[in-house]
């Protein structure tokens, strides 16, 4: 007659692996918006006036985007906007144009709660002085 062996005495059974937690991503409902805002002042026009001319042929999409076409004049207001859509602020200043402040503003907020409002500003030391 066969007998089967004691439990204690078979071998021990690996405990099944426990499977991977399938990690979801929380959906917080969290609205933010950062807005950046540089604003320069115009050194020499004449300068921003022939980058903008160069970088309008470059780039005939963006300046179409601030106004300028072939058909009318390229203005120092759609000139500077287009030179500000295309370089950095360091680029801006060898092109005729100077920062005088920078502002950055956060908004977020929950489905449920009023928006908290941060609002970073910075306005260079004039160093032309």
């Amino acid at each position: 007659m066969n007998r089967l062996p004691h439990p204690s005495l078979l071998p021990a059974v690996p405990a099944p692996a426990p499977r991977p937690a399938v990690r979801r991503p929380l959906d917080l409902r969290v609205h933010a918006q950062r807005i950046q805002i540089d604003e320069l002042i115009v050194t020499d026009p004449r300068q921003v006036l022939a980058h903008a001319r160069t970088a309008a042929h470059a780039d005939p999409d963006t300046a179409a985007l601030v106004g300028y076409s072939t058909t009318t004049p390229l203005t120092l207001p759609a000139a500077a906007a287009l030179l500000c859509s295309l370089h950095t602020p360091d680029e801006l200043a060898d092109m005729g144009l100077r920062m005088v402040r920078h502002i950055t503003r956060t908004t977020a907020a929950t489905q449920h709660r009023d928006p908290v409002v941060l609002e970073l500003s910075d306005a260079p030391e004039d160093t032309a002085r």
